[in-house]
This record gives structure tokens, sequence and C-alpha cells, in this order.
């Protein structure tokens, strides 16, 4: 039976183990140049020798103004990638593969003079009213994380992840309750997410797997549901994903009648929903810190990878005592031997 130390393999990405970091803000630029710091540098290789089968960078944005804050990394520059490349060098000499999150915050960049977003809806009472991109800067918005991924490349990345999720601007095109368009864009929901994928396989390697963020529920009354997403989705594994990476939410203040549930794995079911609809694997995300939770995600199937975020960030070394807690074999560094 399969278990979280086995060994996966997706086109040419081959992993020690099933656990993944999720992407996680640090806000931590210093320079507001988006360009990593040391902080970055220990955070993600330190998670590296942790045990961490698989990392993926943070939120890392297409654009100056595409950040939630001044303080997030961006690609939009070639002189951001020499700090990407340090990150990812290190990471796979500790025997971690590294993926990174190219993104855009939509409506939700809160240090941009003005957001951008498919249509002028403001995210809250709080935010900031956004400007509809105009059809022609949505075909520029696609270039540039053409660009961006190009360059995640040359850092040397071993998968691309695009976020989808959390209502930023992807999921803000292919949510009914966010686009309200009347071009091409609103009359097809999921045309700007399968146009930055087509974008993103041109500067892809073959074997290189993409990967997509989804949110596969709202949580918001008038917002989309799982099969909504179902369908979203395929479309996209059509254009190219590999890979889903399922989470929930992100849009609009959550709705008391479908809050979700503060138990631990609820969103386990919507991975399990859509790696059964699609036949593609998936992995899964929230409240899985337990390692013989995380465990029985893979074991039952529910999903091919698992991800820990919160637990990750209390302890880099999460990996290796999950391993020991499960008595499942993992290479220990020898200085920390001892502790084992």
């Amino acid at each position: 039976m399969e278990h979280l130390f086995t060994p996966y393999k997706i086109k040419g990405l081959e992993l020690k183990n099933r656990v993944v970091m999720p992407p996680m803000c640090q806000y931590s630029v210093t320079n507001k140049d988006g360009i990593a710091t040391d902080w970055h540098y220990i955070h993600y290789v330190s998670r590296a020798i942790g045990g961490t089968g698989f990392i993926i960078i943070e939120m890392t944005d297409v654009e100056p103004d595409g950040r939630i804050s001044d303080y997030d990394l961006g690609l939009w520059s070639d002189e951001q990638i020499p700090a990407l490349a340090k990150i990812v060098d290190a990471c796979h000499q500790h025997g971690a593969k590294v993926a990174i999150q190219i993104a855009h915050a939509g409506r939700k960049a809160e240090d941009a003079a003005q957001p951008v977003a498919p249509s002028a809806i403001p995210f809250d009472e709080n935010s900031k009213t956004p400007r509809a991109l105009t059809t022609e800067e949505i075909k520029e918005m696609v270039e540039k994380f053409r660009r961006a991924v190009g360059r995640a490349v040359k850092a040397g990345v071993d998968a691309i992840e695009l976020h989808g999720a959390h209502g930023y601007l992807i999921h803000e095109f292919h949510s009914a309750y966010t686009n309200k368009r009347t071009d091409e864009y609103g009359k097809d929901l999921a045309k700007f997410g399968r146009e930055v994928i087509h974008a993103a396989k041109r500067e892809m390697p073959e074997e290189m797997p993409l990967i997509m963020r989804i949110s596969a529920k709202e949580y918001v009354d008038g917002g989309y549901g799982i099969e909504e997403s179902i369908a979203f989705s395929k479309e996209y594994q059509a254009a190219g994903v590999d890979m889903f990476h399922v989470s929930a939410g992100g849009e609009g203040p959550i709705a008391a009648h479908g809050k979700p549930g503060t138990h631990v794995a609820y969103q386990v079911p919507l991975a399990r929903e859509i790696k059964q609809a699609l036949n593609v694997p998936v992995i899964a995300v929230g409240r899985l810190d337990e390692p013989a939770l995380a465990n029985a995600v893979i074991g039952n199937e529910d999903a091919d990878l698992v991800a820990v975020g919160r637990g990750m960030l209390r302890n880099p070394y999460w990996a290796l005592e999950a391993a020991a807690q499960l008595n499942k074999e993992s290479k220990i560094p020898q200085q920390y031997q001892a502790g084992f």
C-alpha cells in the first residue's frame, strides 16, 4: 500500500516522498523589489533539510502591482532570477524538488494604487475598487505570465504552479461572482486561465509538470461549488494542467450557511472529487498536520500528495518527525541522526 513516504513520479518530476510544503507568503522582501532575501533562503532550505519531498515557493507575481503587498516576491525582471536560483540549487542539494507559484493578486493587490480585475468590483467594503482590464490588457497579462514562467524555468525549478485559487486574478476570471464582463473573457469564463496555461506550457520543458491551484468551492452567496470547479478544471486539464492543488475559498465574505468546518481535513473530499471526476493527480491541503492523518490521505487514495502548511511553519523538520512517528524510512541528515 502507498503511504506518505513512498516515492512519486509525474512526468519528469521524481519525488522521494509525498510531503509537500505549500506556497505560503512570507511578506519578507526588504526593498520592495520582489527579490528573495536571506529569510527566504533559510525558510525554504531548512524545509529541504527537514525531509520535505516537494517545496512550492510562495506566490510570486508577474508585475509589481500584481502583488498582495509590496513585500511579496516577483518574477517580472531578470534581476529576480539569481536569488531564486540560489534557493532552488540549495534545496536540490538536500534532496527536495522545487516548484514556484506564479500569480497575480488581481483585485486583492492591497498596495497597488488601483488594483486591476476582470470587473470593477471591490473585494469588500474596506478594499480599493479595481479597474476592469481592457481586452487588450488581458492579452498583455497573459504575456506577463508567460515571461514570468520563463524566468522560473531559468531559475531551475522542477515544476510550475499557476495560482488559480483564493480570489486572485485567474480565480476572478473563472468565477461568475467576480467576472461580469461582456467581451470574450466574460462569455467564456475559463478563457483567461486556458490562455495562461498555453502560454506557460510554451516556456516549460516537455517533461516539466504544470500544476494549478484551485478553489474547489467559494463559500460565498452566489459563488460556485464543486460542480462548476470540476467543469472549469476539465477545461484547464485539456489545456495542459497535469496536476491540481485543491484548496477552497477566497472570494467575498464567507456566508454562515456555507462556512467551511474547522475540523481537520475539511478540503480532502474536494480533492477526492476532482481526482475522481478528472482521473487526474491531486495535492490535498488544509489542516493535514497530523502525520497519521496525512498518511491516511495517501493510503486511502484520496490524493497523490499531501501539503502541510501551518505544521511546517511550526516545524521545518515536520517530514523527518512524521517519518519517525509512522516508522517509515526517511534519510536523516548525518548531523541530526543522534536526535532520532
